[in-house]
């Protein structure tokens, strides 16, 4: 496998279980803390959850943090202290910036059927920014043609939703057995499959929990085995860069 690339398998996620949530960390999180895990880039927290019917996070602090949410299955409520609130479901891109502090909650309000999202969280440009809130629906036709940017702070790139970073961008695509996409070009790439099964030219096979993380990121085919979701991180910095 080449020098700037490293496979994360799913089993070697750090995993979060209660009653009502399955979490799955990519990276240190909460009480997992790993001092070799904690970032690639300025992805600091990507998170895969299951929360139960009729449950799910209350209301907690934020501050200075991009914090997008991307729903795979049914759908969660976010409600914060900014007077924000919105029903995120499979196909809407979410981004709140908790900025100078912002206290938010998450709930699933269906009495039947679980919610499976995926969080991820990049750190702003700036501090102390006022707190924003931001959802966009994306074209389910784009999405099943190709990668969509669906937040970025790049200059000239366009999104769905944007991000508070000038070096960070976010593309999904829903790829169909077969059907391939090149990956982008950057110092910092990370790309993860929340579904499916994929094949990355001459790296190898990922299945459903998988991640790569790579550096200085040449442009690489992935072609789907089924029905697969990729979340991919383009990043052109990393902390402190």
């Amino acid at each position: 496998m080449p020098a700037n690339s490293e496979i994360r398998r799913a089993a070697d996620r750090a995993v979060t279980t209660t009653s009502w949530l399955r979490s799955r960390h990519s990276f240190s999180f909460g009480d997992h803390y790993d001092p070799d895990n904690t970032h690639h880039g300025l992805l600091l927290v990507n998170n895969d959850d299951i929360v139960e019917p009729g449950s799910g996070f209350d209301t907690h602090p934020h501050r200075d943090m991009e914090i997008v949410t991307w729903v795979l299955q049914g759908e969660l409520t976010h409600q914060d202290s900014a007077g924000n609130r919105g029903v995120i479901y499979p196909g809407l891109a979410q981004r709140m910036s908790a900025g100078s502090g912002i206290l938010h909650s998450e709930k699933n309000e269906s009495s039947t059927d679980p919610v499976h999202f995926v969080q991820m969280w990049v750190i702003p440009d700036e501090t102390g920014i006022s707190p924003g809130y931001q959802q966009h629906e994306v074209d389910p036709g784009l999405l099943d043609a190709g990668l969509v940017t669906i937040a970025s702070g790049i200059p000239g790139r366009e999104a769905a939703i944007t991000l508070h970073n000038r070096n960070a961008a976010l593309h999904c695509a829903r790829l169909r057995p077969g059907h391939s996409v090149n990956l982008p070009r950057a110092p910092y790439l990370h790309l993860f499959v929340p579904r499916g099964r994929a094949s990355v030219e001459g790296i190898g096979e990922l299945e459903a929990g998988d991640a790569i993380r790579f550096t200085d990121a040449d442009s690489r085919r992935l072609t789907a085995g089924e029905p697969t979701e990729l979340l991919i991180w383009e990043m052109h910095a990393g902390l402190g860069g």
